[in-house]
């Protein structure tokens, strides 16, 4: 999911999620579906350009183009990543929310388990041309493992090592590091010319997350055991999360006022010139509005422990990307379909990819010879051969908050000067582990 999203997930997300998933959840209306009001459509779009103006300029013409073909008009609103989830939470247990609606991928499965949005069967999926239609890995984030999908996938993303090329030649560096060890010590090549190493969002309780997971995908483990219960605290997820926490605790690569950064600072310090690397997810259309040219900077897998990313344990990103939902509840069930239908239609995926930078999860958009770029070549690569899926467990959205709380607060003590120590990691995530929901 695009990690513009800030820390704002918090304790209203948490009391909101933990009264939907641990009781079952449930819209409070039957959830059929009607077609009530056929001629017209509510949309929650998720914030996906630089600002919700820019979102607006992109859809809205292609909301115009919808009803021109469709006679349905389309109310557009952009919610803001801050507020996106509190707000599909609470219209969940209203049942008063949008026809169709953005949603992060992680959160598939958790807001599958509230009952509150459409099931994507192979009858439902036959009316947009079929579930073969969508890459394997952007499938994979669309629900729990066994049931129909949430969603359907619309914009795919994959983190990358951006890398600013006049930097590290400065610093004799030939090509970007492949593993965390080399890049520790090509930092302190960059180091020694002035200059910071690598941007992050250390207060971002989401991008910590992802990033926590990679590193414990590289570990060999999860976050969740095979039937879906929480192991935040096993060796490998403890080793995993030093290991993050240590680029600025004990190698000095994040500088230690990304502790604060929540909103994007590091993607502006990278295009300022002032960051050797970032870690971003399609961070191409962001880092042009911001006035770096293509030609500054280089785009690589993001480094393994060792060797080169792969499958298992060499896994670099976790599957991101945005799904589109239908409520259950909707009155124009399918005037929804028609505007899923039309959104992951080919010649739309490829508008609106291109718009984001993102890569479309509809194989013929994704073939498309605008989508060969550089950039998107090992974005396409991560997500066909290297990144995995976050858990589609009924409890991810809690634990994208509680272990993201739980590395901030660690970034925090690291940027204080404090030790980060492999009890001081383990006591902050068997916290985390306590805050989840019981069954």
């Amino acid at each position: 999911m695009r990690t513009i999203r800030a820390a704002a997930a918090g304790a209203v997300v948490m009391s909101l999620a933990l009264a939907v998933t641990a009781c079952g959840g449930g819209s409070s209306t039957d959830g059929s579906g009607s077609d009530d009001s056929p001629k017209e459509l509510t949309y929650w779009a998720s914030n996906q350009g630089a600002s919700i103006e820019i979102d607006k300029k992109v859809l809205q013409p292609e909301l115009d183009k919808f009803q021109k073909e469709t006679g349905i008009k389309v109310k557009l609103e952009v919610v803001p990543w801050s507020d996106l989830l509190n707000r599909i939470l609470t219209a969940t247990t209203s049942g008063q929310g949008p026809d169709v609606l953005n949603i992060g991928n992680t959160w598939s499965a958790s807001l599958q388990a509230t009952g509150g949005l459409l099931p994507w069967d192979d009858a439902t999926f036959a009316k947009i041309g079929g579930k073969d239609r969508f890459v394997e890995s952007a499938l994979g984030s669309t629900g729990a493992q066994g049931k129909d999908p949430a969603a359907v996938p619309l914009y795919s993303m994959a983190y990358a090592l951006y890398y600013n090329k006049q930097l590290l030649a400065d610093a004799g560096i030939s090509q970007p590091p492949a593993t965390w060890d080399q890049l520790v010590a090509d930092g302190k090549k960059i180091q020694a010319k002035g200059k910071q190493v690598l941007g992050a969002e250390g207060a971002n309780v989401s991008e910590n997350v992802h990033h926590v997971f990679t590193f414990a995908k590289q570990h060999g483990v999860d976050f969740f055991t095979a039937d879906g219960k929480p192991d935040f605290t096993s060796d490998g997820a403890v080793s995993a999360v030093k290991q993050y926490v240590d680029l600025m605790a004990k190698d000095k690569a994040i500088p230690q006022g990304n502790a604060e950064y929540a909103q994007n600072q590091s993607v502006s310090d990278f295009a300022k010139g002032k960051t050797a690397f970032l870690l971003w997810q399609s961070a191409s259309a962001n880092l042009k509005s911001q006035g770096m040219d293509e030609d500054k900077y280089g785009i690589a897998p993001v480094p393994v422990r060792s060797g080169t990313p792969g499958t298992g344990a060499q896994v670099n990103s976790m599957v991101a990307g945005i799904n589109l939902a239908v409520f259950k509840n909707t009155d124009n069930l399918d005037g929804a379909t028609k505007f899923v239908k039309f959104m992951t239609s080919d010649d739309e995926q490829k508008i609106l990819n291109k718009a984001y930078s993102s890569i479309p999860p509809v194989a013929a958009a994704q073939a498309d010879p605008a989508f060969n770029t550089p950039a998107n070549a090992v974005l396409k690569d991560t997500l066909a051969k290297s990144a995995a899926a976050l858990p589609q467990v009924a409890d991810e959205s809690q634990f994208e908050t509680a272990v993201g709380t739980a590395v901030k607060e660690l970034f925090a003590e690291a940027a204080a000067g404090r030790a980060v120590t492999t009890e001081s990691v383990k006591a902050r995530l068997e916290k985390a582990q306590q805050q989840m929901p019981t069954k």
